[in-house]
């Protein structure tokens, strides 16, 4: 049986902080110093340009940006701008594609990111699904759930981030990943109400369970990022 997968709960965490730390957890999993594992973050607003992104697609200059105390940075992850901040569940599974379903596929490794989500937010009522023409989980026109990942040695880093509560408006300060005639939504616009952050959490770790065919651990609080990494292999043997 495959060992588990844990899950880490990071806690608030500035997004260049919880970059530098993904780099490190991609290198040691490629040298299998360290387990698939799944980091569950919530960053300070910034706002961050993939491989694809478009200086058009950001509404705000970054004098804006920094007057409304928004950070700018751009990463190597597909797709292009996007938003993060407070409110959000965003998550990191460092993760070798080759021990998941459909091995090195990183199609397949999209999808089911996205089957995962869609079967979280249904556990809420939300009739979320894919949209054909772009990566991510909607309800209706409007986006819940954005999806950017990279692959480094086989071993898949970023990952998505799951709009719970965020402040939409911040959303204003671009064209979501390009995207300009389709919107953006929370779980809390969608139900009325924000869904608490544990439960959430813990549909999630149901989700990937079953799209990963494997073990995955109850979300743990981990608040100390520097304590975090990378637990040996040995950990889960």
């Amino acid at each position: 049986m495959p060992a588990p997968i844990p899950v880490y709960d990071l806690g608030r965490v500035p997004y260049r902080e919880a970059l530098a730390f993904q780099r490190r957890a991609v290198e040691m999993r490629s040298r299998d110093e360290a387990p698939d594992v799944l980091y569950i973050v919530e960053h300070d607003p910034v706002v961050t340009v993939g491989r694809s992104g478009h200086p058009e697609n950001l509404r705000a200059g970054q004098d804006e940006l920094r007057r409304r105390g928004v950070d700018l940075v751009s990463v190597e992850r597909g797709g292009d701008v996007t938003y993060h901040g407070p409110g959000q569940i965003v998550g990191y599974p460092i993760v070798s594609l080759a021990g998941l379903p459909g091995g090195r596929d990183l199609h397949r490794y999209l999808r089911d990111l996205e089957q995962a989500l869609i079967d979280c937010l249904g556990a809420f009522g939300l009739p979320a699904a894919r949209n054909p023409s772009y990566t991510g989980v909607w309800v209706g026109e409007k986006k819940v759930a954005a999806i950017g990942v990279a692959v480094r040695h086989w071993v898949a880093f970023h990952g998505f981030a799951l709009n719970v509560d965020p402040d939409l408006s911040h959303f204003d300060l671009i064209h979501p990943c390009g995207i300009r005639h389709l919107g953006v939504a929370s779980m809390a616009s969608l139900l009325g109400h924000a869904p608490p952050r544990e439960a959430v959490l813990a549909q999630l770790a149901r989700a990937f369970s079953r799209v990963w065919d494997r073990p995955v651990d109850s979300p743990a609080p981990l608040p100390m990022l520097a304590s975090a990494p990378l637990a040996p292999l040995t950990s889960h043997v």
